[in-house]
């Protein structure tokens, strides 16, 4: 395999850096058909409710937070993950410590290949 498909969680400067909203930023890797983000979390930020096409899958590296999927609220800590299908609305806000969440979305979002600010469309 060739070096440049190799990353690290310590360095990330090799990601697309997008702010999310105050307090929430991110660091993506596209592939072919599948984009991770790394989310980075302020104690007590939270995002705004949205929604997109593609399907995400998130796991909660470190911290807490609590994720709001179609209306209901969960509290969720470092180890959990979840599985957001398109279309469904959904944010998260961070616990006291704030929160480090991986994100995976199939197919890639169009909107997060490039430096950007916000949750994109939807």
């Amino acid at each position: 395999m060739a070096q440049e498909n190799f990353f690290s969680l310590s360095d990330l400067s090799g990601g697309i850096p997008r702010e999310l909203a105050e307090g929430l930023s991110t660091r993506i890797f596209v592939g072919a058909q599948a984009m991770l983000s790394i989310v980075a979390v302020k104690p007590n930020a939270s995002g705004s409710t949205h929604s997109h096409p593609e399907e995400q899958w998130g796991y909660l590296l470190k911290g807490c937070g609590v994720r709001t999927q179609d209306g209901q609220e969960v509290s969720v800590n470092a180890g959990d993950f979840w599985r957001t299908p398109g279309g469904v609305l959904h944010s998260f806000k961070g616990g006291p410590e704030g929160a480090t969440i991986l994100d995976f979305f199939a197919p890639p979002r169009a909107e997060y290949k490039k430096s950007g600010k916000g949750f994109g469309a939807g």
